[in-house]
């Protein structure tokens, strides 16, 4: 089969390579229809982590069940399902609490849970293939109504709608809050949108590019542009008050400054001054134990740079983590076949897989019309 793999950093091929087999009972077979580029390949991509060359990227999949394990009985051959990044095994303790994202038994004793196609997240193949084989298909696949309808929208199933909502959860946004999200990606307009759905008063969103801020006009919320001075109090003057009740960190640690210098903690040294004081923090941006793609200095920077100090002083709350996305996905697929939500409008791009070199260079580089790219593997 075809699939993307790893080359090195800032390169990746389609090449082809072995087509997944069921291994276990409780496999499936998956035939791909779309699968996501999302922002955390990019530190894989970049060479950010240890990822080897020869590793098939690809966390965020939907397809159509091609081949069934003799153990799996809920899921069909047949059946169009979307899987969760989080590959968990539905019985550990965690699992059994919801925190799929922290499976107990998919990966090595005291490392993250498991994902597909990302490094030190377990042995799973990514799907930016034409096939993936789903362990433990029962509870890791979400099934979809029949047919083409809300591709896009439930393709957003398998990560960043979930992970936006999850910021809200972590949070604590309630109905009439205001809320404020540093971050204008995906994930970010994300949570921007479940804040909305959850009945957030005012939603504010902090970025600097044109696109992302268009975006956040149409999606109704009201755009902070960090070149313009310090977002903490453009949203304090907006709102007139000490602060917003709810923050969300959709950036993490690659948060860079106007200057250009990366700084690991200012995204969550703003959302403290952002937030008034006993509101509630959610940080969904991603925060690395360390960063193998950055000089020694700027680590050891960044382990100093959160200051706990006013964080402590204001009575805050924080929530981290990655989500647990089996907790939101099936509530959240309703939404969209009810209509009531419509996460597809971050979609900028559904290209073929023979594309996705040309997409990730271009989505690096945060070119306008690559925010957000769906490839699918049956085309061209």
């Amino acid at each position: 089969m075809k699939a993307v793999v790893y080359k090195g950093p800032f390169e990746v091929a389609v090449e082809d390579v072995d087509d997944p087999v069921i291994q276990y009972p409780t496999d499936v077979i998956v035939k791909i229809t779309s699968t996501a580029i999302c922002g955390s390949d990019l530190h894989m991509y970049e060479g950010r982590t240890d990822a080897k060359p020869g590793i098939t990227f690809g966390h965020e999949n939907m397809g159509i069940v091609e081949e069934v394990g003799s153990g799996v009985t809920t899921v069909k051959v047949g059946d169009r399902v979307v899987m969760p990044f989080n590959v968990a095994c539905g019985f550990c303790d965690n699992c059994r609490a919801g925190n799929s994202a922290f499976c107990l038994t998919v990966n090595e004793p005291g490392k993250a849970g498991g994902a597909y196609g990302y490094v030190g997240m377990g042995p799973y193949g990514g799907g930016q293939a034409e096939y993936l084989r789903v362990p433990f298909a029962d509870y890791n696949c979400v099934q979809l109504p029949q047919g083409e309808e809300h591709e896009k929208d439930f393709a957003l199933l398998a990560d960043i709608f979930p992970t936006g909502y999850h910021s809200t959860e972590l949070a604590g946004v309630k109905p009439g809050e205001t809320v404020a999200v540093y971050g204008a990606g995906p994930v970010g307009l994300m949570a921007a949108y479940s804040a909305q759905i959850k009945g957030a008063s005012r939603v504010f969103v902090v970025d600097h590019v044109p696109n992302r801020l268009e975006l956040v006009k149409e999606l109704g919320a009201e755009p902070i542009n960090f070149d313009d001075g310090d977002p903490a109090q453009q949203i304090r003057d907006a709102i007139q008050d000490y602060g917003v009740d709810r923050g969300i960190d959709a950036v993490g640690y690659q948060a860079t400054e106007p200057d250009g210098n990366e700084q690991p903690a200012i995204v969550l040294n703003q959302l403290v001054d952002t937030v008034r004081s006993t509101g509630g923090l959610g940080v969904v941006g991603l925060y690395v134990p360390s960063d193998p793609g950055a000089p020694d200095e700027h680590s050891a920077k960044g382990e100093l740079l959160f200051r706990i100090g006013r964080f402590f002083e204001k009575g805050q709350t924080m929530g981290t983590g990655q989500a647990n996305v089996k907790k939101y996905a099936h509530r959240l697929r309703d939404l969209i076949i009810a209509g009531r939500a419509k996460p597809g409008f971050v979609v900028s791009k559904e290209l073929p897989l023979a594309d996705a070199p040309d997409a990730y260079e271009r989505f690096d580089k945060r070119e306008e019309g690559y925010s957000k790219v769906l490839l699918q593997p049956a085309r061209g």
